[in-house]
């Protein structure tokens, strides 16, 4: 019986609240709502104005604009136009070339010697007997292995205007009429057989006793320098006289020339070029002796 007592009070606290805002309906106690009738000759009471309305109490909130305002921006820059450029040129490609030849070393010159320290001489230079000389014993040499071909080449190369003036002093040697028998008289002939030979010794003995490098067979300037000589040699040195009668006292004598040379020096590191004389077998004679002259 309580509980229904607060229930029908709670509803009608509530709708007492209820009637205050919306229709002014009072509920009382489970009774039926009373609707509030006009008064008559009632006026209805003027609605100010928005302006008109007292400034004083709270002021209403601005009401908000239904849309945002547009953001301005700055006008866009005008840009020129790119400037037009010609086509590019076409070139031709390289053309290709053969690969550079490939050249021999250079030959190695000897180095400059100490002062006061004698450098060692080659082999077969100076005082030494060369090995293409020590089997035949004689003192030139036509073969030659261990000649320095390409020491002497490049040497010639540097030195190419100087040598061509010396080597122009000894190329003249002209001995076309020296070499064979007389052909104009048949009854001629030698008292003493002999063998002779055109050579172009490679090295010799100059007058001195020493063993020198003759330039022959080098190219300096598309021109080969050769040093060509005339040898007599006696084949029965020491011999009597194959023509001369025995009862007179002869032998063959083999008799000799001097030559100039234009040789290579291996130690000179300024010119190492130079002009010298050896001394070559040129013909063979028969020596007759006193006794039989005074006959």
């Amino acid at each position: 019986m309580m509980a229904a007592v607060r229930l029908l009070a709670a509803l009608a606290a509530f709708a007492v609240v209820l009637g205050d805002q919306t229709s002014h309906v009072s509920i009382s106690h489970g009774r039926a709502p009373a609707v509030q009738q006009p008064r008559p000759h009632a006026r209805p009471r003027p609605v100010p104005h928005q302006s008109q309305r007292p400034t004083y109490g709270p002021q209403p909130h601005p009401t908000r604009p239904s849309y945002r305002p547009q953001p301005t921006y700055p006008p866009r820059p005008t840009y020129t136009p790119r400037p037009t450029y010609p086509p590019r040129p076409t070139y031709t490609p390289r053309p290709t070339y053969s690969p550079r030849p490939s050249y021999s070393p250079r030959p190695t010159y000897p180095t400059t010697p100490a002062y006061g320290v004698k450098p060692h001489a080659p082999s077969g230079y100076g005082s030494d007997v060369p090995a293409c000389a020590a089997a035949s014993g004689k003192p030139w040499c036509l073969e030659d292995e261990e000649y320095p071909m390409y020491e002497i080449q490049g040497a010639a190369e540097q030195n190419a205007d100087k040598l061509l003036s010396l080597y122009a002093d000894v190329a003249d040697l002209n001995t076309e009429l020296s070499v064979d028998l007389p052909g104009y008289h048949k009854e001629e002939t030698y008292l003493c057989p002999s063998e002779t030979a055109y050579v172009r010794p490679l090295r010799a003995v100059n007058s001195d006793g020493k063993w020198r490098f003759i330039v022959n067979g080098i190219k300096v300037h598309y021109e080969t320098l050769t040093q060509t000589t005339r040898l007599e040699e006696c084949l029965n040195e020491g011999y009597a006289c194959p023509l001369v009668p025995k009862c007179y006292e002869s032998k063959c004598l083999q008799k000799s020339i001097y030559h100039r040379f234009l040789v290579y020096d291996p130690y000179d590191k300024y010119f190492p070029f130079a002009i010298e004389t050896f001394k070559l077998p040129a013909s063979c004679g028969c020596l007759l002796g006193a006794s039989t002259l005074d006959h």
